[in-house]
Parts: structure tokens; C-alpha cells; sequence
């Protein structure tokens, strides 16, 4: 193999199938090349290097078929529910040198390139999801339609560490204007928030909708109108330089307050938009190809590649029970009415199907937790996301109530209580006198020990674990917990549960914080723990800036409340030592009730800690000093050094105590959990490639080359 020799990594083709199609009108004929892998919908069209060299063959066919007047016209369209998904990024992993990661982005801009100079129309029939290289076929296409139940348009490549770079920095920006190319390219990516269909329309991005149920038929009828010269759609004019330098500047502003230069992603891509006005077309694809063979050769990109692989197969969780033992669900009881039980009723609700039973002491609790429900049923309603048949279903399938015995005929009881284990262990007693012997009890612990909570029960077996993260409807994860005495049918109906909530499950041991508290509490008692020793507030908020974690550690703190992380600290440190640090400051915040965090300067940026807590602290020192605790007081380079190295340590205690299966379920965990982005991988990949792992545990926690590029 050369080294421009791209490997080929057992390819599933998307294929360019082509047929011929009659324009109304006499409008002539339309060749119409279906990309389609052969596969159901479960498995979307991706379009990696044999998928890419058919297409050009397809098209440099249809290009001939158009010179000698055959066709009036080309247009793609894709497999039912798929126009395509993007690139292949297994694929891309596979490249070994920079060379081939040239020769991925020329391939890509080959092919494409003849849609753009076709010598006919070329249209795009967007029917169902297009993401990256599927949205950029699009783009390089004169004219779009889209489905109106297309489930996402987008360019997410910036958050799996790469560029748009089949086109995508180069055109939408001239397509939409700058302003909105920022959103396309930038925004959307980091909130992982693809268009709408009619968002999509809105902005520009494509001309024109129609409804999923004749989408294709009224596509053909569209293009037949523009080829017969009847429709015109006008482009708008490029912004003018000044406008488009602003632009620039303003959001390379936002990303160096933001991002930081944690990542070079999202930079390139940048500098791609900011040289599109002037470039020419040749000028910014080989740009494009340049920025894409570096990021490809980057571990920042490698390592996306690996949490990408993670989260797509996170739906298999290692170590799952088999399935067939799992207890049918057909009435689920929340214990508590309070934020996390009303949010994980709705849930239950909305995606079982089942109807639910919240219980509490009393009923004005009881009250305010259906009001929970009733009231988010309605802004669902209001913003379309929910109709009107289904809002009556949910409300009427959640019930409250303060009587204990309405559990009596449910399969499942969830308990969603104060995080005080001997509250927990009185529920689940009381709850034995109630429900069948068959009924599984589930805790929505977030730190506690299942293990105790079950230890004098009747039947220990029938309690798991499910920790849900807040907010439930958002956030992805569910840590399913195996006590000492879980039963298999009990383990598999909590994944269960889980695949029917549309959550991924991590097994995990049941260990002090099993995975996401454990790992982000330390994190915090570290950073707390500089400040108590001197180190200013201002520094060690923003001291790991270079990891590009969602928010900055005071921020984090607001999020989940002190109290609630002063809680986890504590109870940690009492299970599993020093390592985790006593703070008496953020005790005095907490009791005080002191606001940790100032108001965001602007919308999307960070909330900062607030200066003034340095006083409930005490006074900063200068950096090499002795502190307070009669250790050296630490830089923002410092602080940072003694967070990897603590979370080095205790990653190196958690595959010690088997918690997980293995790294991987750690690093699934933090990027679902906690919201670590794909450049860390988690967290596994970033301590290997900084050298911690080795140089703290004395081992690579990943054999090289799973999440970082491989070496010759």
C-alpha cells in the first residue's frame, strides 16, 4: 500500500444507484442517483473512499449523459429516512499517514465537484437525515428540497475534531452568510444541535420544503419548474468585507473565552470561513484538504474517533444480563414528588407507555410534583414537540399520590428521595410490606450504597441501581448499579427500562460515587482544595481551561448546587479517604448559602466565579509560597497537574476495584454524564496522551493507537 493508499476498513458502500425519471412539462429528463447501503433504517448511509470513487463514476457517467443532451438534469436524493450520515469515521481512524488524509479530502472534493459542474442542474432531494459529507453533497448541488420530517441537517464535524471539509466551509458561508456559517460550523456543533427542516429553510441552507409523504414526487415536480425556467431562486450577495471580518473576529473572541484553545478544530475551521469571501473555489477546497490531513493526523481527532465509536455502541452495554430475563413492566412507582421524581415520571411515561404512581408525604408535595408534569407536558405542546393526543396520554397515565399501598400492583418502584441512606433503607422497608415478591426496587442514588440499602431487606436481590443525571429528559446516561446481591432479573429489567427510556447503561459496580460523581466530585475537592491552600479563586476556576470541559469548576458547582457537591465530597471522603479533600470554605458557602458563581457576560459564555468568595477562603497568595496547608501554593499550570494526577490515581483505583468492565465504560460514562467532549475521549485517551497514566499508574490505561494516532 502507498502512502497515499487510503485503507480500506471493511466498507459498507453506500451505493450510487442511478435511474432515469420523466419531467413533467417537457421539461426532459432527470437523472436520479440514490445513495442507499443496502441496509434498513436502523443503519444509516455513510460515504467512506469505495462509497466516494463510485459516486465520481456515477457522476462523471452523468456528466457525459449531459454533454450529449440525454438528461436536463441530476439529482441526489438517499434510502428512506437517510439522505447520509457523513463521512465514515471508522473509517477515517483507519489512515495512517498524512498523505492518505490528503488524498480523503481531494477524493471527497472530486466527486463533488462534478455535481457542481455538471453541465445540467444539479439538484438535491434532502428526504431524510444529512450530516457532514451527506449535507455537503447538498451543498454542492445548485438547488435543495427538503423532507419535512427530515430528523437533522447539520456540519458537526468541529465537535469530533475535524472541519467541514468536502465543501462545507466554503460554501455555506457564501450560501447563508458568514453570521450564520458561524452558527452552521460553530454553534450548532458544540451544542450538538443540528437544524430543523424549517430552520434549515429559514436561514438558507436549503430552498425549499415539502411534506414527507409526497417528497419526492413534488422534488421532481420543483426541478422540472427551475429547468423550464419558471421558478428562480435568487442567492443572496456576499456580505461585504467588513461585515465579514467582524463576524470573524467576533467569534474567534468567543472561542478563545470558550473553548480556549483546548481543541484546534473549531480554529481551522474558522480561518476556512474567514479566507471564503476572497478565496476561489480551487483556493479553499485545497485549504480545506490541508486543515482535514492535519486534523486527521491529530489525537484530538482520534480520540473523537474512539468516543464516537463509544456513544454509537454504548446501546450494548458490556456486561447486560440477558434480555429474556427482564419482568414485564406495565406500572412503574416513583417514590417522591419532588425535581428528580416528577422529571423521571414524565419520562417513564412519555417513552413506557405505562401508567405511573408518584408518592409523597404529602399533598401539596404531591401537587407541586404533577404541576411539574402538567406544566412541561404544555411547553412541549407549545413548541411542537408534542401533540395533542399524546400531552392528554401523559397527564392522564401520572398519578399522585400520599398512600403507600397504591404501589401494591406496580412491577417497578423507583426511589427518588433525599440522599440519606437511612431515609432510603426505611422506604425500601416499607415498601416490602406492600409490593409482590417479584417487584424490583430501584434507587435513583447518586453516591449511596445500594448494597446497604438492600442489606435488610426480605429479598436484597430484587434492588438495583439506576442513577439518572439532571436534567433526565436531556441527559443521556443511566449508571445501572449491581449490588452485592442483585439478581439477574432484577439487573436485566433495570436495562431494560433503560433502552426504553432511550438512555444508554453503563454497569457499574457498587462502589462510593460509582463512575461520573466520583470522577467529577474529585475534580472539584482538587481545585477546592488549591484554593484552601492559597491558590486565588479567579485562577484555579479557569486552571483547566485546557482539558475543554463544558464549564468551569465553580460553574459546575452552581449547576449541581454546593450543597448537593459539598454532600458527595464529604460522603466520598469518608468511604474512600483523603484523596478526597475536606474544604471548610465551601462548608461556610454552603451554610451560608453564599452564590458561588457572577451572571454570564454574554449569552454562551461562562458564568465566572465570583471574586469575592476569596474571602471565605482567605486572602490569595503568590504562587510558590508556602500555604495554608504547608504546601506549595500552586499556579493555574499546578492546579491542573494535581487534578490529572489525582484523577490518574483514582481511574487506576476504579479498574483496581472493577467498577466498570474496563477504560472504555469510564470514558463512555464522562462523555454521557458529565458532558466530557469527544476531543478527551472521556477522559482515559487525555490521560494517555499527556503521559499521566504512565507516569502515575505506570501504564497506558489504552493500547495505542485505540484513541490517538497510530504510530509507524
Amino acid at each position: 500500500m502507498s502512502d497515499t493508499t487510503i485503507p480500506v476498513r471493511a466498507e459498507r458502500v453506500t451505493h450510487a444507484l442511478v435511474r432515469d425519471v420523466t419531467l413533467p412539462g417537457g421539461a426532459g429528463t432527470l437523472a436520479l442517483v440514490t445513495l442507499d447501503n443496502g441496509l434498513d433504517h436502523t443503519k444509516p448511509s455513510t460515504l467512506g473512499p469505495l462509497a466516494m470513487a463510485e459516486l465520481a463514476e456515477r457522476l462523471g457517467e452523468l456528466r457525459e449523459r449531459a454533454a450529449s443532451g440525454e438528461i436536463a438534469a441530476i439529482a441526489v436524493t438517499g434510502k428512506p429516512y437517510f439522505l447520509a450520515a457523513g463521512a465514515d469515521l471508522l473509517g477515517i481512524g483507519a489512515v495512517t499517514t498524512r498523505e492518505q488524509a490528503l488524498e480523503l479530502g481531494r477524493i471527497g472534493h472530486a466527486a463533488y465537484e462534478l455535481l457542481h459542474d455538471a453541465g445540467v442542474p444539479t439538484f438535491a432531494f434532502v428526504n431524510g437525515l444529512a450530516l457532514g459529507g451527506g449535507l455537503e453533497v447538498a451543498l454542492n448541488c445548485d438547488y435543495r428540497t427538503v423532507a419535512s420530517q427530515a430528523p437533522a441537517l447539520g456540519l458537526p464535524e468541529t465537535g469530533l475534531g475535524l472541519v467541514p471539509g468536502w465543501g462545507g466551509a466554503y460554501l455555506v458561508p457564501r450560501l447563508v452568510g458568514v453570521e450564520r456559517a458561524v452558527e452552521v460550523i460553530l454553534t450548532r456543533p458544540a451544542q450538538n444541535k443540528p437544524f430543523k427542516p424549517a430552520e434549515a429553510l429559514a436561514i438558507g441552507l436549503v430552498d425549499v420544503q415539502f411534506d414527507a409523504a409526497d417528497f419526492l414526487e413534488q422534488s421532481i415536480a420543483w426541478a422540472a419548474r427551475v429547468v423550464r425556467g419558471e421558478v428562480i431562486v435568487e442567492r443572496r450577495p456576499l456580505d461585504p468585507q467588513p461585515v465579514w471580518d467582524a463576524v470573524v473576529a467576533g467569534a474567534r473572541a468567543h472561542l478563545d473565552a470558550v473553548v480556549q484553545g483546548s481543541r484546534a478544530a473549531p480554529y481551522r475551521a474558522l480561518d476556512l470561513i474567514a479566507a471564503a469571501r476572497t478565496a476561489t473555489r480551487q483556493e479553499a477546497f485545497a485549504a480545506e484538504d490541508q486543515a482535514l490531513a492535519d486534523l486527521v493526523m491529530s489525537d484530538e481527532m482520534r480520540a473523537s474517533v474512539y468516543a464516537f465509536s463509544l456513544v454509537s455502541g454504548g446501546k450494548r452495554p458490556a456486561g447486560a444480563p440477558d434480555k429474556a430475563l427482564a419482568r414485564p413492566v406495565t406500572r412503574v412507582g416513583i417514590v417522591g414528588a419532588g425535581l428528580m421524581a416528577a422529571q423521571i415520571a414524565l419520562l417513564v411515561s412519555q417513552r413506557l407507555g405505562v401508567p405511573v404512581v408518584m408518592r409523597d408525604l404529602d399533598a401539596e408535595r404531591v401537587a407541586k410534583g404533577l404541576g411539574f408534569v402538567r406544566s412541561t407536558v404544555d411547553k412541549l405542546v407549545a413548541r411542537g414537540r408534542m401533540g395533542a393526543d399524546a400531552a392528554a396520554r401523559v397527564i392522564a397515565s401520572v398519578h399522585g399520590t400520599t398512600d403507600l399501598r397504591q404501589f401494591a400492583d406496580c412491577d417497578v418502584v423507583i426511589e427518588a428521595v433525599t440522599e440519606i441512606l437511612s431515609l432510603k433503607k426505611r422506604v425500601f422497608a416499607e415498601l416490602e410490606d406492600v409490593v409482590s415478591p417479584e417487584t424490583v426496587l430501584a434507587t435513583n442514588t447518586s453516591a449511596l450504597s445500594v448494597t446497604e440499602m438492600a442489606a435488610d431487606l426480605r429479598h436484597p436481590e430484587r434492588v438495583v441501581g439506576v442513577h439518572f443525571f439532571n436534567p433526565v429528559a436531556q441527559m443521556p446516561l443511566v449508571e445501572v448499579v449491581q449490588a452485592e446481591r442483585t439478581s439477574p432479573e432484577a439487573l436485566a429489567t433495570a436495562f431494560a427500562i433503560t433502552a426504553a427510556l432511550r438512555k444508554t447503561a453503563v454497569l457499574v459496580k457498587d462502589r462510593p460515587g460509582f463512575v461520573v460523581n466520583r470522577l467529577l466530585v474529585l475534580v472539584m475537592g482538587k481545585v477546592v482544595e488549591a484554593i484552601e491552600n492559597g491558590t486565588a479563586v479567579e485562577v484555579a476556576d479557569t486552571a483547566l481551561a485546557p482539558l475543554g470541559l463544558p464549564m468551569p469548576t465553580f460553574e459546575l458547582f452552581d449547576l449541581v448546587g454546593p450543597a448537593v457537591g459539598l454532600h458527595v465530597l464529604t460522603s466520598l471522603r469518608e468511604d474512600l479517604g483523603e484523596r478526597f479533600p475536606v474544604s471548610p470554605g465551601l462548608e461556610k458557602l454552603v451554610a451560608e448559602g453564599t452564590r458561588v458563581v457572577l451572571d454570564a457576560p454574554r449569552p454562551g459564555l461562562h458564568k465566572p466565579v465570583d471574586p469575592a468568595i476569596q474571602a471565605t477562603f482567605g486572602p490569595a497568595l503568590e504562587p510558590g509560597a508556602t500555604g495554608r496547608a504547608g504546601t506549595a501554593v500552586l499556579d493555574a499550570g499546578g492546579v491542573l497537574d494535581s487534578v490529572l494526577t489525582a484523577l490518574s490515581v483514582e481511574v487506576g483505583h476504579m479498574l483496581d476495584e472493577g467498577v466498570v468492565a474496563g477504560p472504555p465504560q469510564i470514558d463512555l460514562c464522562m462523555i454521557l454524564g458529565a458532558g466530557w467532549g469527544f476531543h478527551t475521549g472521556g477522559i482515559t485517551p487525555y490521560l494517555d496522551r499527556t503521559g499521566y497514566s504512565e507516569r502515575v499508574l505506570g501504564r497506558r490505561l489504552l493500547p495505542a493507537g485505540v484513541a490517538s494516532v497510530p504510530q509507524p
